[in-house]
């Protein structure tokens, strides 16, 4: 897909105006700031157990549900003017990114996870409003479980997802598709198929910070990594993971040295040259 200018909120970052802020929802929240120290308190919604995908992926898992513990903020010094934080929601992971008054979330965890997505967005003073885009990576239910809440909260909001994916997403409103070399919010939209037909990932080439979704896992994800904390996607809930694998090869030819994922641990530091040495071994 050829580049082109989404809309009114579309733009390239400018590595001299403000701060990108990243938050990431799981079973504990983990939250970076260049500023300061808090503590926060978080109630995480009720998720699946059983594994990294709900029931529903493309292979079902035991129906079986766990409450998530209580989710801690905790805020710290960022390196490289990127702020960072991390929201856990039991297992899965979605992100807000932010800077300069602005918002966009990637991915909105499972049903119910829109109540933690809010409280990520107050951690960094912002609310609904400064929403002007939504990100799914993939039709899996635990990453569009909350699209319609969100979407609905973030009225302005316009929502995107890949190609492949999107008829098999619901949605208030349409949603527009994105592929490699579109940008949304300044970031820049890496088409990553095999996991999902449509998954895409987001690349922040300022930054240098890489939102995976499933096309890679972290440490934690019950998938073996390796010494940088970077595992594979996941082969028990991607039909074709001969093209997973290609997607995995096409990340680790970007420039970056954080990566974030929709589950697992993320990698802070020397991220890239993790996934480099993983694809060496597909």
């Amino acid at each position: 897909m050829a580049p082109h200018q989404l809309d009114r909120r579309t733009f390239i970052m400018d590595i001299g105006k403000g701060v990108v802020a990243v938050a990431i929802l799981g079973p504990a929240v983990v939250a970076c700031s260049s500023t300061g120290t808090s503590d926060t308190t978080v109630p995480a919604p009720t998720t699946t157990a059983g594994g990294t995908e709900p029931p529903g992926s493309t292979t079902s898992q035991p129906a079986a549900t766990t409450t998530a513990e209580p989710a801690t903020t905790t805020t710290g010094a960022a390196s490289g003017g990127v702020t960072v934080q991390r929201v856990s929601l039991g297992g899965v992971s979605a992100y807000v990114l932010a800077r300069a008054g602005a918002a966009v979330v990637v991915d909105t965890g499972n049903p119910g996870s829109e109540t933690a997505i809010e409280a990520g967005l107050s951690e960094i003073g912002l609310g609904w409003g400064d929403v002007g885009d939504v990100i799914v990576t993939h039709l899996h239910p635990d990453h569009k479980g909350s699209l319609g809440v969100v979407l609905t909260n973030a009225a302005d909001a316009t929502g995107y997802a890949g190609a492949e994916d999107i008829a098999a997403i619901t949605s208030p409103r349409p949603l527009t598709a994105v592929g490699d070399g579109d940008m949304v919010f300044g970031l820049e939209i890496i088409e990553t198929p095999g996991h999902t037909p449509g998954h895409i990932s987001v690349f922040d080439p300022i930054g240098q910070i890489l939102v995976a979704g499933d096309a890679l896992n972290g440490e934690g994800s019950g998938l073996p990594a390796n010494s940088g904390g970077v595992a594979g996607p996941n082969p028990q809930y991607t039909p074709n993971m001969a093209l997973a694998e290609q997607s995995a090869v096409k990340l680790a030819g970007l420039d970056f040295d954080a990566a974030y994922f929709g589950h697992g641990e993320p990698v802070e530091t020397g991220a890239g040259a993790a996934v480099q040495d993983l694809v060496a071994t597909l």
